[in-house]
């Protein structure tokens, strides 16, 4: 079995997902799967279908590189006893894709301060 049948799963997904310039190549026993996904939770759902093919990791014979479109239409600032979920949920946007829209200033999604400028992507 090459990798490409192997992860046919998970390259469906991806173009069922919308995955822009998505490209797949196998090279060197390693299978690529590269492309930018709508939203931090469409590229967590494409590391989902993985892991139930390989559920720990092991195999290391794929290698993905999926970027999050970065759609960005207001900033939030984070105000005492905000949370992530709760900022998400006002603006009918998932946390993880608040999360991966502010990586330059979040590294723990649970350890948010008040007075931060949040961008909100779109939904």
């Amino acid at each position: 079995m090459n990798l490409q049948d192997k992860y046919q799963e998970v390259a469906n997904l991806a173009s069922e997902l919308g995955i822009e310039n998505l490209q797949i190549r196998e090279q060197d026993n390693v299978l690529y799967i590269d492309g930018t996904a709508k939203s931090a939770a469409d590229k967590e759902k494409l590391w989902n279908a993985y892991e139930k093919i390989d559920p720990e990791y092991r195999s290391a014979d794929v290698v993905m590189n999926i970027d999050v479109k970065e759609s960005v239409s207001r900033e939030y600032t984070v105000e005492r006893g905000d949370s992530l979920s709760k900022i998400g949920k006002a603006y009918g946007v998932s946390w993880q894709d608040i999360f991966e829209a502010n990586k330059d200033i979040i590294s723990n999604p649970d350890l948010i301060q008040p007075g931060w400028k949040l961008k909100i992507p779109t939904t």
